[in-house]
């Protein structure tokens, strides 16, 4: 019986020395886990608002679809200008003499790419809407026009939601993590560029983010 009672209380040790150590190792590996994750889908998003911009500059407006989007890319172009000041003399009837009058004259220069002013050779524009690493999830994205001070602003915002990035993590951890709250994290439980509410292209996620990129 002693010799049971010793094997039962070592497996107990050893059971609960995995505990402890999980409990210590299991947040730092969540926090790789993570941060490799969300880089990812940052980079996606900062694609995904490059390609809204130049949308919006040619069309006036957001694409409210990523076919439309992807099109875009694809086939448009920016017209290329450039302008100058100059004036020109004109008959004014109220003094009835010639006075000379400001404007400026825009020339077209030609047209570039929209793809290969964005993304060079690289076709990863095509795949704008799959969340990486995580096969058969799509970016949710919207446009919409707004009223702000009496304007009509166009906005769109795409947005992951960290539960798909995360699905394989400890629930726990998780939960933690969706209701973040914190300048060095990505707050809230969704990670997302632009607004449906506000005139803004920003994401919400922290620099970090973006100096991993320029790494």
């Amino acid at each position: 019986m002693k010799t049971i009672i010793q094997i039962v209380l070592w497996i107990g040790c050893i059971f609960l020395g995995y505990l402890i150590y999980n409990s210590i190792t299991g947040p730092i590996e969540f926090k790789k886990v993570k941060q490799e994750r969300f880089g990812k889908v940052v980079a996606k998003l900062k694609d995904i608002r490059n390609s809204q911009e130049a949308y919006k500059t040619v069309n006036g407006r957001y694409a409210k679809d990523f076919n439309s989007l992807i099109k875009f890319v694809d086939t448009g172009k920016y017209v290329i200008t450039t302008q100058k000041d100059s004036s020109f003399m004109r008959y004014d009837k109220t003094y009835q003499i010639d006075l000379q009058k400001d404007t400026v004259i825009i020339d077209t220069l030609g047209f570039v790419s929209v793809k290969d002013s964005l993304f060079k050779k690289d076709t990863r524009y095509k795949n704008l809407m799959d969340v990486p690493g995580v096969p058969g999830e799509k970016i949710i994205m919207k446009a919409d026009i707004i009223e702000k001070s009496g304007y009509r602003a166009p906005v769109f915002e795409a947005k992951v939601p960290k539960s798909i990035l995360l699905a394989d993590q400890p629930k726990d951890l998780v939960a933690r993590e969706n209701a973040q709250i914190s300048v060095e994290e990505v707050n809230g439980s969704e990670i997302i560029v632009g607004s449906l509410e506000e005139v803004s292209t920003s994401g919400n996620w922290p620099p970090v983010y973006d100096k991993k990129e320029d790494n």
